[in-house]
């Protein structure tokens, strides 16, 4: 019995390990389990800058506009960059009659002249007292001393004698004698004519702050308006941009500008543009010339200079002074010192539409002996005009 006990206890045992040998061998054949790991984490894409193309997932290269083939077969559609705005060349106003059409601009500042003049002339008793009024308003309307004498002179003669002086005689009486006075006799045309077959040469002076340059653009445009081709010379190179205000007059018409380094040399300038307008078979070449300079050289001297080199190139046709008339007087003292040294041959008159008095136009073809010729009557482009003794002398009186 004990052996029986014994061989069912020695039978547990043995079954039991047998058992735990199993279980074991089991485990070891299934494999643990990894170490955990750090989550991987990705970076966001960074933004892209201004400029930078953005990159696009694809499984292919990128293809060219011409190489990608339209779903409906057609041609691939090139955009083409619009071309460059060019700026349109403008067609200046005829200058035929422009002074007429300009003015009541004229007469708006200056009829007062002609007014004044006329309602002393209409007093019943014309005694002493009356014709020095007569005088006074000649003076102060700047047509100098020795023209209103004469003036003042021929009118008492004529009152005179005529004996009658009603408002319309009084107005054709002082009308006649105040043209007598401007000198319709003045040939007045701007000479580009050379007959030689090259380009006429015009040469235009003063000092700064009459209005030289925009004077000398505003030329252009009436010689282009009475059929010139034109070439303009930036011979004022001490002043800042009085050349590319001059450049920017002459593309509005179609005019070619020649142009040196800012501070350079103006003869250089002034040589090369007759020389341009020579090779070009221009019609007139404009030459704009300094008002002041920043060297030790006198202002004088230099428009000298000027003349001498562009004589060498071709005959100098013209040389027109150009004078604030709101100066008065005072633009006579410049008249005189330029006309010592570049032979003035033109005068005009700029800003004649605001406190300028009528009568200097007398008084500065007196002085110098030579004509106006162009006048100035406001800021507008085409507000240049040939003088016209008739047209002026109407607008001075309110006809």
């Amino acid at each position: 019995m004990d052996i029986v006990i014994l061989a069912v206890v020695i039978a547990v045992v043995v079954f039991g390990v047998l058992g735990g040998l199993i279980v074991g061998s089991r485990r070891k054949k299934q494999p643990s389990p990894p170490p955990p790991t750090a989550p991987d984490i990705t970076a966001p894409p960074a933004e892209p800058h201004v400029g930078d193309e953005a990159e696009t997932p694809r499984e292919e290269p990128r293809r060219t506009i011409e190489e990608v083939d339209l779903p409906d077969g057609s041609a691939p559609v090139v955009v083409e960059e619009p071309p460059a705005e060019v700026p349109a060349i403008e067609i200046p106003e005829p200058t035929a009659g422009r002074l007429v059409r300009l003015r009541t601009r004229l007469s708006r500042s200056q009829n007062a002249l002609g007014k004044g003049l006329l309602i002393l002339l209409s007093r019943e008793h014309l005694d002493e007292d009356t014709w020095e009024e007569v005088e006074d308003t000649l003076l102060t309307a700047d047509v100098g001393v020795q023209p209103t004498q004469e003036l003042v002179e021929r009118l008492r003669e004529r009152v005179k004698v005529l004996g009658t002086r009603t408002p319309a005689e009084l107005r054709g009486l002082l009308r006649e004698e105040l043209i007598t006075l401007v000198d319709p006799t003045m040939d007045r045309t701007v000479r580009t004519e050379t007959g030689t077959g090259g380009p006429g040469v015009v040469m235009v002076v003063g000092v700064n702050g009459t209005g030289k340059t925009t004077t000398t653009g505003k030329l252009a445009r009436v010689l282009v308006a009475d059929g010139n081709t034109v070439v303009l010379g930036a011979a004022d190179t001490f002043r800042a941009a009085a050349a590319d205000q001059l450049q920017t007059w002459g593309e509005r018409v179609g005019a070619h500008t020649v142009r040196g380094p800012e501070g350079g040399d103006p003869a250089s300038v002034a040589f090369d543009a007759v020389k341009e307008g020579k090779e070009m078979s221009a019609g007139v070449v404009l030459i704009d010339t300094a008002g002041r300079l920043h060297t030790k050289t006198g202002l004088m001297d230099e428009l000298g200079k000027v003349k001498r080199v562009v004589e060498k190139q071709a005959p100098l046709d013209e040389v027109l002074l150009v004078l604030d008339a709101t100066t008065g007087q005072n633009g006579l003292v410049q008249a005189r010192v330029f006309a010592e040294v570049v032979d003035i041959t033109g005068i005009v008159l700029t800003k004649l539409d605001g406190t300028a008095k009528g009568g200097i136009v007398i008084a500065v073809q007196r002085e110098l002996g030579v004509p106006v010729k162009l006048i100035g009557l406001g800021e507008g482009a085409d507000d240049l005009a040939p003088f016209e003794p008739d047209a002026f002398v109407d607008a001075l009186i309110g006809e």
